[in-house]
């Protein structure tokens, strides 16, 4: 889908870019330690083919649309072009020269050229937590290569669960986790590095209280002086691979819970990356980046790479959530965590827990992913697209019944935005509202007329954030039907929110707050109705030549044309689901006792809304 309709053969571009020699400017300040690990044995079959590499990329199945915040974070930047030298007048025309024929080059794709050759190398901080065999190590650092040949380098920190901390050998055994995993990379083809030293210290940071925090601190933190090891490793082009030792007080290295050094990590990696930006003149940034071989320090991405897989959801009887909004989810997730997922997922609240902590002290366009060892290569799609393997939106109908939702699906986790309901119009910032509904629809709202008809109609409104989106649902009367028909007026996302999962966030909350009313999993706490009542049908218009339409049809019930607009709704899925356990094997007929009609009154309510926007 990305890549067929173009001249130039994708094997023969990557193969050229993968051959490519990179360019070192630093050397290593601290040698790999050779001594404690095998050399990597040279079989042509252990090193990832390009075949592989691009039907990895193939499979992400990601639209240009999809992969606008991989070119922001990775793709060449443009740079001016040498003005062509014009011709003198003064000299004759038969002593200028000719000029030399030009020769044309097949055109290739700006999405294949940023993702074969990334100019800006960004850091993704990645725990492996084991112990894997070395069938499931094999697999890990394959996934590990392909990021790399993407740009996003890793910073691995090794965690074995089985050992304890303080038990007889536990150092020499995640020391040899360390030397195992660097092995394997190595016999893919990266270069790595184990950094046996520790790079975090032990205890909170001075100078820090607890009032100051968001989140659960790390009990580690780090200085720009201890992160030297790792930036050695990446200014050589190599994989930093970290056992979790950290500095006590007596300067002794200890062994400490993994999670602490990737928060100090986290923490410490972001402070240094930005005191190395704003270091730099007023050059182009990316520029000086790639002269000096340096990698961005500021993660981008938290990878979780475990034996359990994602958080499970009540919701999806017990598959991993697809999405998280942490800022409003993460405390319901903890209180509905059924008893027996701490048995089988022990690691799913701490998990979280430090995807919390680190997306706190990382960029906000920054995500976390926890993912079973069996899905290593479904990492490349979340950084192309930085979604979801499934849309967490989608009805739950098409969700139990896709393929691609599995014990082992990914679950992507964001910093997030609160999430609150009101149902007057006096508790709208109409201010902020305004500006919302103009960048989004990029028309001019009547405003006075709006909310006058609102005062008369509304139902509800779902704001996400300091109005980043807003969901407005009213009460249509209808004189042929026994109840106000539920009409979503408006769905806006701020342009600067596109992308980043608010959209996704919001219709979950207008699932749960309107056809969705009633189910247990629509039990949320946003500050509505919390699952308590009964769903309704929801019906909206779109105009036909909407591109936002596709995405509509998708989690829709059902659609009609009417002229120049598209109707769409979504049948209550309560009464759904009590007609459907009533008639047993027999199922639905095409058109239920209580469908009977509707379409025409819909139709009629609907086309009669004015519309909102100056002419």
């Amino acid at each position: 889908m990305l890549m067929h309709s173009y001249p130039v053969s994708c094997r023969q571009l990557v193969r050229s870019a993968l051959n490519t020699p990179r360019s070192h400017t630093y050397k290593a300040f601290y040698a790999t330690i050779q001594s404690l690990r095998k050399a990597p044995l040279a079989e042509v079959d252990d090193v990832p083919s390009d075949n592989d590499f691009i039907l990895s990329i193939l499979r992400a199945n990601a639209s240009s649309r999809d992969a606008k915040p991989y070119f922001a974070s990775f793709s060449p930047r443009l740079r001016p072009t040498p003005a062509l030298p014009q011709n003198d007048e003064s000299i004759p025309i038969e002593f200028r020269a000719e000029p030399l024929p030009v020769t044309e080059h097949p055109k290739v794709s700006p999405l294949i050229a940023s993702i074969i050759d990334p100019v800006v190398r960004r850091t993704a901080l990645v725990k492996i937590q084991g112990p894997f065999n070395q069938v499931q190590l094999d697999s890990i650092a394959r996934g590990m290569v392909y990021l790399e040949k993407l740009g996003l380098v890793s910073v691995i920190v090794i965690e074995n669960d089985d050992i304890q901390r303080g038990e007889q050998d536990s150092r020499s055994v995640v020391v040899e986790d360390t030397m195992r995993l660097v092995s394997c990379l190595e016999k893919h083809g990266a270069r790595s590095r184990p950094v046996l030293g520790a790079v975090v210290r032990l205890g909170p940071r001075p100078g820090d209280t607890d009032l100051e925090q968001e989140c659960i601190p790390p009990e580690a933190h780090t200085f720009p002086s201890d992160l030297v090891p790792i930036r050695s490793a990446l200014r050589s082009g190599e994989i930093p691979v970290i056992p979790p030792f950290a500095l006590d007080s007596f300067c002794r290295s200890v062994r400490i819970d993994a999670n602490d050094v990737i928060g100090a990590l986290a923490r410490g990696m972001v402070e240094a990356g930005s005191q190395s930006s704003s270091s730099s003149v007023d050059a182009s940034t990316d520029a000086s980046i790639e002269a000096s071989g340096e990698v961005d320090l500021i993660p981008l991405r938290l990878m979780i790479i475990n034996r359990e897989g994602g958080v499970p959801s009540y919701a999806r009887n017990g598959f991993p959530h697809l999405l998280i909004n942490l800022d409003s989810e993460s405390k319901h997730i903890r209180e509905t965590f059924h008893e027996s997922w701490r048995h089988t997922h022990k690691t799913a609240l701490s998990n979280l827990a430090l995807a919390k902590t680190c997306l706190t002290y990382m960029p906000s366009t920054s995500s976390a992913v926890m993912v079973s060892h069996r899905s290593q290569s479904s990492l490349i799609g979340n950084l192309i697209t930085n979604r979801p393997a499934v849309s967490s939106s989608l009805p739950h109908a098409l969700l139990q019944g896709n393929r691609k939702l599995t014990p082992h699906t990914p679950t992507l986790i964001r910093r997030g935005l609160p999430i609150r309901v009101v149902r007057t119009v006096e508790d709208i910032d109409r201010y902020k509202m305004n500006a919302l509904l103009e960048q989004s629809f990029g028309r001019t709202l009547e405003d006075a007329d709006y909310y006058d008809r609102l005062k008369y109609t509304l139902d509800f409104v779902i704001i996400a954030g300091d109005y980043a989106g807003a969901a407005i649902v009213t009460n249509e009367s209808s004189s042929d039907l026994s109840q106000p028909i539920s009409y979503l007026d408006k769905f806006a996302v701020l342009p600067s929110h596109q992308g980043d999962g608010t959209v996704d966030f919001l219709w979950v909350a207008l699932h749960d707050e309107s056809y969705g009313l009633g189910h247990p999993f629509s039990a949320n706490p946003n500050g509505g109705k919390e699952g308590q009542g009964e769903g309704r049908d929801l019906v909206w218009r779109s105009r036909a030549n909407n591109p936002v339409n596709k995405w509509y049809f998708e989690r829709s019930s059902g659609h009609v044309r009417m002229g120049d607009w598209v109707l769409f709704w979504c049948d209550a899925e309560k009464r759904l689901k009590i007609e459907q356990g009533r008639r047993g094997r027999a199922g639905l007929s095409y058109v239920e006792d209580w469908e009977e009609g509707r379409l025409t009154s819909w139709v009629d309510v609907i086309q009669k809304i004015p519309s909102c926007w100056k002419k």
